[in-house]
């Protein structure tokens, strides 16, 4: 389980525990984090779970896969190096501490 550090669009900052191999998507939903529609539910098919991670946090995820590289052309918020979906990104001990920011907008 990892302690993940939401921060909101407006600055307001929510640690969640989430467990192990629950993806970060579910973990903001399910603890009420503002800032993660998830239309497509966590199936890397809508891009609406779009989140930037910590710079220098980065090297604790695992690579984009092709899917979700191309998901990320298509968010409202602009993608920058940072980007990810959280959909796609599964909770794990390493991750403890990690700190997602919410994009300005996610449709």
């Amino acid at each position: 389980m990892a302690k993940i550090i939401y921060v909101e669009i407006k600055g307001n900052r929510k640690e969640v525990e989430v467990k192990t191999g629950t993806t970060l998507m579910h973990g903001a939903v399910l603890n009420g984090v503002k800032g993660i529609e998830a239309e497509c539910g966590g199936n890397c098919m809508c891009a609406t779970c779009h989140v930037y991670i910590e710079p220098s946090q980065l090297d604790l995820l695992p690579p984009k896969s092709d899917d979700e590289e191309a998901m990320l052309g298509s968010t409202a918020s602009p993608n920058k190096e940072n980007s990810r979906l959280s959909c796609q990104i599964k909770s794990n001990d390493s991750l403890n501490g990690l700190v997602v920011y919410m994009p300005p907008r996610q449709s």
